[in-house]
């Protein structure tokens, strides 16, 4: 990777791609977005121009240029306009928010993502994990990227919002995939871009109804709440207490878009990532062997509790090498509000910026061998090594995902319980695809074989 600092041209933009005279970079971006984007790290540098026909993106890809947009000047930029394709699923919840509002709803739920609270939800996650591993039966196979994100769904549901969600979780997750293949037909087609939610295409409709989906069972767990007038503890009970300093409280609305934000967010990462995760292991048998060893050393056949979290030191740096591989958030965008500098490129309002972990989780320059699976890198304290925004999963900055720690404990807890229990073989002739939309999954699940230990 080349680097590229203080402009050298006459116009004082960086390099970047030959854009078409009409779309820009789109239909060459929309063909492969993470094939694209590695690219442009590789030929033209540190900071890369992309011309659009509606407005201009910088890529950024060196941690310093990342860590002057999401936290040195960060003031200066705000959501990017991709975020408003999904503001009817978002509304004013915690993602499609900005300023004062998005600071409110900071505030609000930080106390939900307490340290000692999210140990407390450490036994919903391992006993729901284990009523999973009873319907699963040995010589079968399943989809573990579905299965996955069922789990955790209903686990995020009862942990933040005292809800079972069992019986609903096929609706969601169909209601999911609508709302992510909307997105991206939006962002990477021009004209239906432009085309707003309401007109009524048949993409449109769909998302529509999907979003009304959600609506249903998001108010009928605030109703259920509201009845039942107890604090129990979790976020759900917990906000419905708060009040403003006019005496009131958060309306159904307000508290749906909260519900939303977190019911999506909240069950997507650690999915992917155990999906990822297992795809990994069938592929590495080191690895697992080695992970193997551990859960036996210390959990000795039992399951797993928060109380040993400390002690399984290789299942955390296996979840760390997954999300380096394959970071659930591929790319995070952010648009400027007012003129600034980056690299010595001025950025004017407006103007959008791309930073890709997928980019920078495989840069050579912080990563020996970057393509290979290696937990053992994570041995040596790399991460304190590393520059900050070099490997950065969760986003950073003030807007650093509030759920960090809940999806790391999960995730160690959830593959110290299934790995103990299962051997996992990958279905031979099955197509394992990326599809770097809202998030990164795999476009066509991820079937296995299950075999009992």
């Amino acid at each position: 990777m080349i680097s590229a600092t203080k402009a050298q041209n006459s116009s004082n933009y960086p390099p970047g791609p030959k854009a078409h005279f009409l779309f820009g970079i789109l239909p060459e971006y929309s063909r492969d977005p993470l094939g694209f984007t590695t690219n442009c790290a590789r030929e033209y540098g540190d900071i890369v121009l992309w011309k659009g026909s509606l407005f201009k993106t910088y890529q950024l890809n060196h941690p310093d240029y990342i860590e002057e947009v999401l936290v040195k000047k960060s003031s200066q930029f705000g959501r990017h306009q991709t975020i408003q394709l999904l503001r009817r699923l978002w509304g004013d919840g915690i993602v499609g928010s900005d300023g004062e509002s998005w600071q409110r709803q900071r505030r609000l739920m930080q106390p939900a993502f307490h340290r000692d609270r999210i140990f407390s939800y450490g036994e919903v996650m391992v006993n729901y994990t284990n009523r999973l591993l009873t319907t699963w039966d040995d010589g079968t196979i399943r989809d573990i990227h579905e299965d996955m994100m069922h789990l955790t769904l209903e686990i995020v549901a009862k942990t933040l919002f005292g809800a079972e969600l069992a019986t609903e979780v096929e609706k969601v997750a169909t209601a999911m995939q609508v709302s992510i293949e909307y997105y991206e037909k939006r962002l990477n087609n021009l004209l239906f871009f432009l085309l707003p939610d309401w007109f009524p295409t048949a993409k449109n409709l769909r998302f529509l109804k999907a979003v009304r989906q959600f609506d249903e069972l998001i108010y009928q767990i605030i109703q259920q709440q509201r009845a039942s007038g107890k604090d129990t503890g979790d976020l759900l009970s917990m906000v419905l207490q708060v009040v403003d300093e006019d005496g009131k409280g958060m309306s159904d609305r307000q508290l749906r878009d909260q519900i939303m934000t977190l019911l999506i967010a909240g069950h997507e990462t650690t999915a992917l990532v155990l999906s990822w995760g297992c795809y990994l292991l069938s592929q590495h048998p080191e690895v697992e062997a080695k992970l193997l060893e551990e859960l036996q050393t210390v959990l000795d056949g039992r399951t797993p509790t928060v109380a040993d979290l400390p002690q399984l030191r290789y299942t955390d740096m296996v979840i760390m090498e997954v999300m380096r591989l394959y970071p659930p958030a591929w790319g995070m965008a952010r648009t400027a509000i007012e003129d600034c500098e980056i690299a010595g490129y001025p950025i004017r309002a407006g103007d959008g910026v791309l930073m890709s972990q997928w980019v920078m989780h495989r840069d050579p320059r912080y990563f020996d061998q970057p393509e290979v699976f290696n937990p053992d890198r994570w041995a040596g304290d790399l991460l304190k090594k590393l520059p900050t925004y070099a490997y950065f999963p969760f986003g950073g900055g003030s807007r650093i995902c509030l759920g960090k720690s809940f999806a790391m404990m999960e995730a160690v807890l959830l593959l110290a319980t299934i790995a103990q229990k299962f051997h996992l073989t990958l279905v031979p002739n099955q197509e394992i695809v990326p599809w770097p939309a809202f998030t990164l999954r795999p476009k066509y699940g991820v079937k296995m074989l299950l075999s009992k230990r």
